[in-house]
């Protein structure tokens, strides 16, 4: 093969391979702008966010050849694409555990996603402490020529359990040899105690919840006004009875045509 056959077979699999990727970027953008919308409804909707913040990452191919060596996995993007499904990682950090599964439920009413599968460490923790919710969901990814449905890794945690797991990997991070007894039950100790906090802060959260619920309000002018992207709006009464004529005459049974 001449010198001019080789560069063009190479500059064909960098294509073939940057397209592979992007596609795991793009379904990463296609969850992220799902995840922003649900945030932002939840938010308008009930005064407060389940999700504090997330982060997204993308293997690199190097991490990727790391992975197929280890697995023993045949260097092919069709292997690839079947055998690693955590090329693309979404981490969602939410307030509490309880918004955790509100988070799991929200995503799974998503027609578009299909869900693969559900691991709960939550329910049922790593031996270590290790405490999270992994999803598997495949999003559909619109090419130019045609579409595919790429796989995404979900975690979602609380701060508490972010925390834990984002310094237990600094701390055993390159660390080969076997940890002492010891240590570990230190880190297991320290993950219960971050579980322990985690219940107290959801208590906190419901005890001053039921103290609002039960305040006196205004709610006549609570009710007249809405909260849009930060904006507030107010509601014309006229507005608010053509809406209840609204409901009165499409939520309200047959109408007398025979």
């Amino acid at each position: 093969m001449g010198t001019q056959a080789q560069l063009e077979q190479l500059k064909k699999l960098k294509t073939e391979i940057t397209r592979f990727l992007m596609m795991y970027k793009f379904a990463l953008d296609e969850i992220e702008t799902k995840v922003e919308i649900l945030k932002e409804e939840f938010q308008a909707l009930h005064d407060y966010s389940p999700i504090e913040h997330t982060k997204s990452r993308l293997k690199s191919p190097e991490s990727i050849m790391k992975k197929l060596y280890r697995k023993n996995i045949n260097i092919s993007l069709p292997d690839i694409k079947e055998n690693i499904k955590d090329i693309a990682g979404l981490r969602i950090t939410c307030s509490f555990i309880s918004d955790i599964y509100k988070v799991q439920s929200m995503l799974e009413n998503q027609d578009d996603l299909t869900i693969l599968e559900i691991k709960d460490y939550i329910r049922s923790p790593k031996p270590n402490g290790y405490k999270s919710l992994h999803m598997l969901v495949e999003v559909p990814v619109f090419m130019s020529d045609r579409q595919e449905r790429v796989c995404v890794e979900i975690q979602i945690r609380t701060i508490a359990m972010d925390f834990w797991a984002s310094l237990e990997h600094k701390i055993f991070y390159k660390y080969n040899q076997s940890v002492p007894e010891q240590l570990l039950q230190e880190l297991k100790d320290a993950a219960d105690a971050a579980d322990e906090l985690d219940h107290k802060m959801e208590r906190l959260h419901t005890d001053i919840k039921e103290i609002k619920e039960s305040q006196v309000l205004d709610m006549g002018d609570e009710l007249s006004s809405i909260l849009v992207s930060d904006r507030q709006f107010r509601l014309p009464s006229a507005f608010l009875d053509l809406i209840g004529e609204g409901e009165n005459t499409f939520g309200g049974g047959r109408s007398n045509d025979n």
